[in-house]
C-alpha cells in the first residue's frame, strides 16, 4: 500500500500516533515513560512545535501537536522516535524494530473536532479499561491541562475549552464521534466537517484517504 502524503502546514494541528511493532508493549516500566516524557520535553525546545494533549499508553502513543512550520514536524518527530529506540535498545541490549512503521498523522479541523480528538485522546486509558477516569492516567496530559500537576509538555489551547474539562472527557464519544475518528486514525485521512475534508485533500493530494477501501462493485445490468 503506497504511503499517505504528509498534509504538513504552518500552525495547523494535527493527531499523530504510533504502536509498538507487532502490537509489543513499548513502556514496561516507570521509567520508559518517563524517559518517552523527557524526550518530548527535549524536542519540543529543538523545534516549535506546541503539545495540545497527549497520551502514552503500554503498546502505543497519541500526540495532539501544531507545528510553527509545517516541515518542523517531521523533524521533530524523527529526532523522538530514533532518541526513544536508541535508548530503548541501549537498556535492553535489543536490537530491531520498536515502532511498527513510521508514524501516522492527519490534519485536525482547529474547531469543535479539535476538542473531539483532545478528549478521544485524554480519555483513551478509560476507553482501555486501564484507569476508572482520565484522571487517574499519570501518563497524559490530562493532569496538567486541569493544573493538578506541573505543565511539563502541554501548551495552551489556540481554542476555547468547555469549562468542565474533566466531564467533558470522561464522557464517552459519540458512534458517530468514533465512527469518523477510526476512519482518521487508520486511512490518515483529515478530520473535520466534509468541506473542509475535501478542501484539504484537494490541496494536498489526499483523496484516496476518503475514499471506500477494495475495489468500486460492479453496477448490475438492468
Amino acid at each position: 500500500m503506497p504511503r499517505v502524503k504528509r498534509a504538513l502546514a504552518d500552525n495547523c494541528t494535527y493527531h499523530v500516533l504510533n504502536r509498538g511493532n507487532a502490537k509489543q508493549t513499548v513502556f514496561n516500566t516507570l521509567s520508559d515513560y518517563r524517559a518517552f516524557r523527557r524526550l518530548m520535553q527535549t524536542a519540543k525546545e529543538r523545534w516549535p512545535v506546541r503539545t495540545l494533549a497527549y497520551c502514552l499508553m503500554p503498546n502505543h502513543f497519541h500526540l495532539v501537536v501544531q507545528p510553527e512550520l509545517g516541515e518542523e514536524l517531521s523533524n521533530f518527530m524523527q529526532w523522538l522516535m530514533t532518541s526513544h529506540v536508541r535508548r530503548h535498545h541501549q537498556r535492553r541490549g535489543t536490537s530491531g524494530h520498536v515502532w511498527q512503521g513510521r508514524y501516522k498523522s492527519f490534519r485536525i479541523e482547529c474547531d469543535s473536532h479539535l476538542l473531539v480528538v483532545m478528549r478521544y485522546v485524554e480519555r483513551n486509558p478509560v476507553r482501555a479499561g486501564l484507569a476508572a477516569s482520565a484522571i487517574d492516567w499519570p501518563w497524559s496530559s490530562h493532569k496538567e491541562r486541569l493544573g493538578q500537576a506541573s505543565p511539563v509538555v502541554i501548551d495552551a489551547c489556540p481554542i476555547q475549552l468547555p469549562v468542565d474539562w474533566a466531564g467533558y472527557v470522561n464522557e464517552p464519544l459519540s458512534e458517530a464521534e468514533l465512527g469518523s475518528l477510526r476512519q482518521s486514525v487508520n486511512r490518515q485521512s483529515p478530520y473535520g466537517t466534509a468541506q473542509w475534508q475535501s478542501k484539504v485533500c484537494a490541496k494536498y493530494g489526499l483523496e484516496s484517504t476518503l475514499r471506500p477501501r477494495g475495489r468500486p462493485r460492479k453496477m448490475r445490468e438492468m
